[in-house]
């Protein structure tokens, strides 16, 4: 690593702390209004609200646009609450009453003997709550998640995500480019036989995933988790966090996405896919205005 990097990274890091360090001198409330105030200011003038509003356009093509505008900005505002609550979120879990599992029965039916499970879920709500109820249910789930270019912010962010996380978080990605996906890929795979529980976030559009339908058209998806579940007889899960109203206060669904076992294990793993994304459609469809839009999801 070269000085002048070391450098960059190290004032990276230490203008991220002042920010925290000044979000965490204000009360949970109106640090995450704040926040929320200051994204639907600036974020139309970005170009990701323009791929957010064409991501709405294909998703609903009949709608009028000054309505896509309005989910849109709704949107924004609710990532500006995602960004405070992220520098929170050891004040939200102290408060566990604030995220309520809206279907107790399917995690009491495994309480126990979950054994090794795959959990797949979406950016909505604040989906960093999204596997909270593994965690409480003491089945130490991990996550898989998207390397930050940053060392000094990556190690940060993974500390801050051991209460979530207590069975470790697992990097994919490049950093200086090198490739860490395939010894991620062998450690998962090693972990999950080992009778692990995994979080995915796999929403996103993945340039070498497998195309089903979202919306109606081909979306380029993450089959890693899905082709794991398939191939180490493994649960699959979906699960997903809404929030209720502007509060930080949350509900959490999970649902079982069936793996078929036929004589044509790619057919399964697709058709587990297709599952899986209709699942996340569904979910959109009822909160759109909590969905992150401004990700890139088709192409």
């Amino acid at each position: 690593m070269s000085v002048l990097l070391n450098i960059r990274y190290m004032l990276e890091y230490a203008l991220l702390r002042g920010v925290i360090g000044l979000v965490r001198l204000l009360p949970l409330d109106m640090a995450r209004e704040a926040s929320a105030k200051a994204w639907l200011l600036l974020a139309p003038y970005g170009r990701r609200h323009r791929r957010a509003l064409d991501n709405l356009a294909i998703a609903y093509p009949d709608m009028p646009e000054e309505e896509r505008e309005q989910i849109a900005m709704r949107m924004w505002g609710n990532l500006g609450r995602v960004m405070a609550e992220t520098m929170l979120l050891d004040r939200i879990l102290q408060e566990p009453e604030r995220i309520e599992l809206e279907n107790p029965e399917l995690m009491n039916r495994y309480y126990g003997k979950l054994g090794p499970a795959i959990t797949c879920s979406l950016h909505m709500g604040n989906w960093e709550l999204a596997m909270w109820p593994m965690t409480q249910a003491k089945a130490k789930p991990a996550a898989v998640y998207r390397l930050v270019d940053n060392p000094l912010i990556d190690l940060y962010l993974r500390e801050q995500r051991k209460q979530l996380y207590p069975g470790g978080m697992f990097a994919r990605g490049k950093l200086k480019g090198v490739q860490v996906g395939h010894d991620t890929a062998r450690m998962i795979a090693s972990y999950v036989r080992q009778g692990g529980r995994l979080g995915f976030l796999a929403d996103r559009y993945e340039n070498k995933g497998v195309k089903v339908p979202f919306f109606g058209k081909p979306a380029g998806s993450n089959v890693v988790p899905v082709m794991l579940a398939r191939r180490t007889g493994t649960r699959l899960w979906a699960g997903r966090c809404i929030r209720v109203g502007k509060e930080s206060r949350f509900k959490v669904m999970v649902e079982e996405i069936k793996i078929q076992w036929t004589d044509d294990p790619n057919a399964d793993i697709e058709a587990a896919l297709t599952a899986l994304q209709a699942k996340f459609e569904e979910w959109v469809r009822a909160n759109p205005d909590q969905w992150m839009w401004s990700n890139r999801r088709w192409s």
